[in-house]
């Protein structure tokens, strides 16, 4: 009798173990679906943004003249301010764009001479901000900054760090709120590099020194044709002086901005009529440039 009454407890404990590894089971397998779900969603979520090597410079030239040519420390955290404006979207979508947006930077920012000694440290901060995502990571979503010393007496001024002989701040309202669009995370942006001018305004592109010569207008072939064809309509006896040569109408193709007598040909001599050529303009050439190279 007890041993049926043991076994009958044995049964029922061995049951009972079944019924809660079979719990344990069917919980723990759906936790790791949305774990993985979640980094999928993550991965997919980057924001790409283009850069050209014009961009990289004058991401280097706002770390240099806006960190009073400091140090790295300086730099990373000029830079940083430079990357929350272009992820912000309510900034110009480009470095150059937000680096030479008017009044906004040091004035000279973009013209200015950047010391060869400062290049090799300048080079290592502008290519961890680009290649590896850093910033500095007391800037946090600051997008504003002014000389460590000055005071003023706005309410939203949230001040976060001092870096490279400047302060550091956010706007925020009263209740902490940011005022700007937030910037994006590094973690979800990624940068993609691009060879070939940056697409920028003509008024932009006017302001960053390029080392690249610009074009010269090639040769018009119309107004070629235009002195050619008056050439060869002129009558053959303009060609070679005779005795008493009768007044003839002389051909125009072209519109003539001098009085007639400053254009009347000499025996022998073929005419070769003026023709308005557009104008070029620098700017707007480099601005034509830089939309079509991308």
């Amino acid at each position: 009798m007890r041993a049926e009454i043991s076994f009958g407890k044995s049964l029922i404990g061995i049951l009972f173990a079944g019924l809660a590894a079979t719990g344990c089971t069917t919980t723990s397998q759906p936790a790791a679906t949305p774990a993985k779900t979640k980094t999928k969603q993550a991965q997919a979520a980057k924001v790409t943004f283009n850069y050209t090597a014009k961009d990289r410079d004058c991401l280097k030239r706002a770390m240099y003249f806006e960190s009073q040519h400091s140090d790295e420390d300086g730099y990373m955290a000029v830079g940083t301010v430079v990357m929350n404006r272009l992820t912000s979207g309510a900034y110009p979508p480009s470095i150059c764009g937000v680096v030479a947006q008017e009044k906004q930077f040091a004035p000279g920012v973009m013209t200015r001479e950047v010391k060869p000694q400062a290049e090799p440290e300048l080079a290592t901060a502008a290519d961890a901000i680009l290649l590896k995502g850093a910033r500095h990571p007391a800037v946090k979503d600051a997008m504003f900054f002014h000389t460590d010393g000055l005071k003023f007496p706005y309410g939203n001024m949230h001040y976060v760090t001092v870096a490279g002989g400047n302060a550091f701040y956010e706007k925020r309202d009263a209740n902490g709120m940011l005022q700007t669009p937030p910037p994006l995370p590094s973690y979800e942006v990624a940068m993609n590099y691009v060879p070939g001018e940056s697409m920028l305004p003509p008024q932009f592109e006017a302001l960053i020194p390029s080392a690249v010569p610009v074009p010269l207008p090639s040769p018009d072939p119309m107004a070629t044709a235009s002195t050619m064809s008056a050439v060869n309509m002129a009558p053959t006896a303009r060609m070679a002086p005779i005795a008493n040569p009768m007044p003839m109408p002389m051909p125009i193709t072209a519109p003539v901005t001098q009085p007639a007598a400053s254009i009347e040909p000499e025996p022998g001599m073929p005419i070769a009529i003026p023709t308005p050529r557009p104008a070029y303009d620098s700017v707007m050439l480099r601005g034509a440039i830089a939309a079509n190279g991308g």
